[in-house]
């Protein structure tokens, strides 16, 4: 099976109040958390002991980076999906805690099981504590923001799904950078 892809970053810049007030439905969002079996199951997902829009506003800007991924071969199962995806997430989440340490920012990660602890293994339902706080950031939909609009409207792309348990002809991974520096470089 061909798992080879293309990627593509492409990146906007918004200010956080304008992105809160434009793109956040907090109280649409946390019910579609509420429903999915991750929901107080992973230290990536809500709900969290925190309130979002104070820590979110605490930062000016919002640098959003939208990678779009082709698979090179087409009609792949579904099912192959995060082995697909898995090699892009990490080179995202990467880039995104280096860029935090540089310019005392918050990551937000994209949607989807954690990275660091095999599936299933969260010590989150058990009520122990994170293994990889220092790593593990929570994504723009768990903060209730609309990634739907924020493609189509801020980066010209719609998404795409799959059908009759194949992958669609591309996926569209968004994170983002809250920070108050004048610029950041992706």
């Amino acid at each position: 099976m061909d798992l080879t892809y293309r990627a593509e970053d492409f990146t906007r810049t918004i200010t956080v109040a304008d992105y809160i007030e434009r793109f956040r439905d907090a109280e649409r969002f946390a019910a579609c958390c509420r429903e999915c079996g991750n929901y107080n199951r992973s230290w990536c997902c809500p709900p969290f002991d925190f309130d979002v829009e104070l820590r979110l506003r605490g930062y000016k800007n919002l640098l959003l980076i939208a990678t779009v991924i082709t698979p090179c071969s087409q009609g792949l199962p579904l099912t192959e999906s995060r082995t697909l995806l898995r090699p892009e997430r990490v080179r995202l989440n990467n880039r995104l805690h280096q860029l935090e340490l540089e310019h005392q920012a918050l990551a937000a990660s994209y949607v989807g099981s954690c990275l660091y602890c095999p599936e299933g293994s969260c010590t989150r339902p058990s009520g122990g504590e994170c293994r990889h706080p220092e790593l593990v950031r929570p994504s723009l939909e768990a903060y209730g923001f609309d990634i739907g609009r924020t493609t189509s409207e801020l980066f010209g792309l719609e998404l795409k799904w799959g059908s009759e348990g194949r992958m669609p002809e591309r996926f569209v991974l968004v994170c983002g950078l809250f920070h108050n520096a004048l610029s950041v470089e992706w």
